[in-house]
């Protein structure tokens, strides 16, 4: 059994851990808010003002701190007045990015607010920059945020919302560089400063404007916008954007070594908030300006039998340990990122719940967020791991992952310790050496036996993590192969 050593630095703070870094991402698109999210009040599926009762209490469980909507690619193609006033009468429109599906526009600004508000969420409101217009995007920052009489505020009352909706995060467009309008950077920033002059802190709002950043770690991109931005003082975010992807034909299809191959990738984001951290230092030397990764996750090849274009994937452990690596990276540098938003909450890309008709299933990434919950708002420690790599082949290539990946964070005397072990059939035995005295402890683990294991409708409960370790001894831990463990550490 390989041996390692994990050393938690409570001396040694990273930063705090934003609640934002466990944001979610929905759009429309395929089935993630039409019947995954949405049903309308007149579904047979039981329903709080037609949004699916399963999946809001489920992700009121999470407590998600931010909800990014309606895109995605969707959002430079959404017209915020499509979404308002009586739903019979607002307009059906063609979902050019995603299946050329008629969208009924039910859903719209009021339901996103309503979703938020019930989740505990902040809205975050993707604008449309690619085919819409600077008075478009301005009038809906009015719409959304003004406590006066002004006709957009009397519209607003009028749709049912006489309180402000008191929107904070506003993205300009999104992925600019693509389907957001195939800008290169120096017109995408002569663009956002147009926007962004217009988007105005009505009634105190202290609006949070985001700017389209790197597909992946694209240092010309970010080198480039910034040059162009010069000190144009109305941007507080920058917002990155990682998929790692897929290996192996399909999300529940892989062999050992693409198995490997997916976790490798996802552990790259690391690089991107390194360098792309510094970039920006060069330009923002204080840190006025956020990094954000506001979509990431995994993305597999199409399912076979469903709609291509709608992004339909299962969910398998594989893809837990996508987001635990991720999750405990973001904690690791808690001092150089402010938001993060997993795509997508339903039914796509990688999910927290898929639905099917009446029914609902927790995904293992869903599994994952809750058992790191207590990471949010606590401050993050410095931690050392000493221990061996496992090397694998991609190609003709040799490439190498560490034998344990974690994470720690410390709330008064409540420790919580997260750990991978990514090894596909051999455990890792550790000492944790927590430079405090435990009081008291207690974990979860989440594992299989098998690396493609997944929930399905027909056994929803097939993977979900179990209690492990109750004692005070950390010595001579046991981390079982395929394996995210939390440790919840009463310390002295």
């Amino acid at each position: 059994m390989a041996k390692a050593t994990i050393t938690i630095l409570p001396d040694e703070p990273i930063g705090l851990i934003r609640p934002e870094l466990h944001g979610q991402f929905i759009e429309h698109l395929g089935g993630c808010i039409d019947g995954g999210i949405w049903v309308g009040e007149n579904s047979s599926i039981p329903n709080i003002s037609g949004f699916r009762t399963d999946v809001l209490e489920s992700m009121k469980k999470l407590r998600p701190p931010v909800l990014r909507w309606p895109g995605g690619c969707y959002a430079d193609d959404y017209h915020w007045e499509d979404g308002i006033g009586p739903a019979a009468q607002r307009p059906r429109r063609v979902n050019i990015w995603w299946g050329q599906n008629v969208e009924t526009n039910a859903f719209g600004t009021h339901e996103f607010i309503q979703l938020c508000r019930y989740l505990g969420a902040e809205p975050y409101l993707a604008g449309n920059v690619g085919s819409g217009t600077v008075r478009e995007m301005r009038d809906w920052v009015e719409y959304c945020n003004f406590t006066g009489d002004s006709t957009l505020a009397r519209r607003r009352a009028s749709n049912g919302s006489p309180m402000a909706l008191k929107v904070r995060y506003w993205g300009v467009g999104n992925e600019n560089w693509g389907c957001g309008g195939n800008f290169c950077p120096e017109d995408y920033a002569a663009e956002y400063k147009q926007f962004a002059t217009y988007l105005r802190d009505f009634s105190g709002t202290n609006l949070f404007r985001i700017a389209c950043g790197p597909d992946g770690n694209n240092h010309d991109w970010t080198r480039r916008f910034f040059s162009k931005l010069g000190r144009f003082p109305h941007i507080q975010g920058y917002a990155a954007h990682y998929y790692c992807g897929t290996a192996g034909p399909s999300a529940t299809e892989f062999d050992v070594n693409q198995w490997y191959e997916l976790l490798e990738k996802a552990t790259r984001i690391e690089k991107l908030i390194c360098e792309q951290r510094q970039l920006m230092d060069e330009f923002d030397p204080q840190r006025k300006i956020g990094l954000l990764i506001d979509e990431w996750g995994a993305w597999h090849l199409p399912t076979p039998g469903r709609n291509p274009h709608h992004l339909w994937q299962q969910n398998t452990l594989r893809d837990a340990l996508v987001a635990a690596i991720t999750l405990d990276t973001f904690n690791r540098h808690a001092d150089k990122l402010v938001m993060a938003n997993i795509a997508q909450m339903a039914n796509v890309l990688q999910a927290m719940v898929l639905t099917e008709g009446d029914r609902m299933l927790l995904t293992p990434t869903y599994h994952v967020f809750d058992m790191y919950r207590p990471h949010q708002g606590a401050t993050s420690l410095r931690v050392e791991i000493d221990g061996p790599t496992i090397s694998f082949p991609v190609g003709p290539e040799k490439r190498q992952l560490p034998a344990l990946m974690a994470s720690a964070s410390l709330r008064g005397e409540k420790l919580l310790l997260t750990v991978v072990n990514p090894h596909a059939s051999l455990p890792v035995e550790a000492n944790i050496d927590l430079r405090r005295k435990a009081i008291g402890v207690s974990s979860k683990v989440l594992t299989h036996s098998e690396i493609n294991a997944h929930n399905s409708f027909e056994e929803p409960g097939a993977t979900v993590p179990s209690d492990a370790l109750t004692n005070s001894n950390v010595d001579a831990v046991v981390f079982a192969p395929r394996s995210v463990t939390a440790f919840q550490i009463r310390v002295a």
